[in-house]
């Protein structure tokens, strides 16, 4: 569908079913991936390589930070761009980002390859545990200039109204991971550097593919000789800020979080901990799918001024993250030791033990995460860099410390707590700050009429 049709004229129902739904898609079946990693990982290789998963794992997204920052970054102000009518601006920045995050590829690969041992040493990993956590890490930095562009072009084909495309690609990259996951570790027998590579072959195919489509020149968004400025990259930096924050806050948070684990609770509990990370990403990028999916049409409607439209939207999408939140958070309760075990097979009984009381402590955040995941990404549409940094730097960094040194003394029950009690404070945050929003809102639409 042509998106100035798709994101003026349609109404925000069905915006919501033709847009939202397809991105929701294609990060489950990202996630649904990575779930299905970890379990090979963990049910294949074993307990150890599974914790070396959990223990590289947020290097790895802290790997595709930088280029996320520039995709997500750039994305903001296309959509604005286009929605004002100024096509050749909207292409200049499309052009410049897409460079940008080859090089920032090339840079952060290089960086985490050179750095892994000392990476994963930081943290409190010895022996094996350290020998296989670096050569997972490693393979992703070797692939990183293929491989960081693959979700900014996800994000720029939604914007030319390629949705149902967008979503495709993303069954695909998921599927062929898969498939090329159980040929290295089932038939080949491999290690759990191949686990790495797997990924990281879905991700350049179907990289490709999505180049290709902007390369015949046939879509809203084309290839131009870029004109870098000072003012094109201080935009996307300030646009892509709250993403990149959000990915380097969260995983400090993490590393500290797997450190700390390891120290109140060894082995088992850095495994519970990946169970967690493993399950919410169902639910995360459920949510983060159709918030992200609308961003396009926000942010076009804001730049041509219909702002009522803006409100109609986010509205969809507040009520579908509280709907997937509950639902989650009630799913935690009720299953948690048959959700364990799918990570963690026929576990000690004293790890299963860890699992069930980590994973009901756990559903408890998701009754409020839903507000803070839809009100960061409402602000990022528009360009409300500070106010979406604001609560990705609460949610990720600020208020996971502050319940860390609040429930120290509870140890392990209090690092399962603070999943709580962070999403609880960055729920409060939220609703001050998109009351703000809604006030500013109406007088906008005020002025216009």
């Amino acid at each position: 569908m042509d998106s100035r049709e798709l994101f003026i004229n349609t109404p925000p129902v069905r915006l919501f079913f033709t847009a939202a739904l397809p991105g929701a898609v294609s990060m489950v079946a990202s996630s649904l991936y990575t779930m299905i990693d970890g379990i090979l990982v963990g049910q294949v290789l074993g307990d150890t390589p599974f914790a070396a998963l959990n223990l590289a794992f947020p290097f790895v997204i802290i790997n595709f930070a930088l280029a996320d920052l520039i995709g997500v970054g750039s994305a903001v102000p296309i959509s604005i761009a286009l929605g004002a009518k100024r096509e050749r601006e909207a292409n200049n920045i499309f052009t410049c980002a897409c460079i940008l995050i080859l090089l920032a590829g090339i840079l952060s690969g290089a960086v985490l390859y050179f750095a892994a041992p000392w990476l994963i040493g930081i943290v409190g990993a010895e022996g094996e545990l350290l020998s296989l956590a670096v050569q997972y890490l490693r393979v992703y930095a070797l692939c990183s200039p293929l491989t960081t562009i693959v979700f900014a072009m996800d994000n720029y084909m939604r914007i030319c109204g390629l949705i149902r495309g967008s979503m495709l690609l993303n069954i695909l990259m998921s599927a062929l991971s898969v498939a090329i996951e159980l040929t290295f570790l089932v038939v080949l027998d491999l290690g759990i550097w191949a686990a790495a590579l797997a990924t990281c072959l879905g991700m350049m195919i179907c990289a490709l593919i999505a180049l290709s489509v902007f390369v015949r020149g046939r879509r809203q968004l084309k290839f131009v000789r870029p004109r870098f400025s000072w003012a094109t990259l201080r935009t996307i930096a300030a646009c892509g800020s709250p993403s990149f924050l959000n990915n380097i806050a969260g995983r400090v948070t993490s590393i500290l979080m797997n450190t700390l684990l390891l120290r109140f609770g060894g082995q088992d509990a850095v495994n519970v901990y990946g169970v967690l990370m493993y399950t919410e990403d169902l639910a995360r990028p459920l949510m983060y799918g159709m918030c992200d999916s609308l961003q396009p049409a926000v942010g076009y409607n804001w730049g041509a001024g219909s702002y009522g439209r803006v409100r109609s939207i986010e509205g969809c999408c507040f009520t579908a993250c509280a709907a997937v939140s509950l639902v989650f958070s009630c799913s935690l309760l009720l299953f948690p030791e048959q959700i364990a075990s799918l990570f963690l097979g026929e576990g000690s009984s004293e790890l299963m033990d860890m699992a069930r009381t980590a994973m009901r402590l756990f559903a408890l955040a998701y009754l409020t995460r839903w507000l803070s995941m839809a009100a960061q990404n409402c602000m990022a549409a528009v360009g409300y860099a500070g106010r979406a940094t604001a609560i990705s730097l609460g949610v990720m960094l600020v208020f996971p410390l502050l319940f860390i040194a609040l429930f120290w003394p509870l140890g392990l029950t209090g690092l399962w707590l603070n999943f709580a009690g962070t999403s609880l404070m960055a729920g409060a945050l939220s609703a001050v700050l998109m009351a703000a929003f809604l006030r500013e809102l109406k007088r906008r639409g005020e002025r216009v009429s």
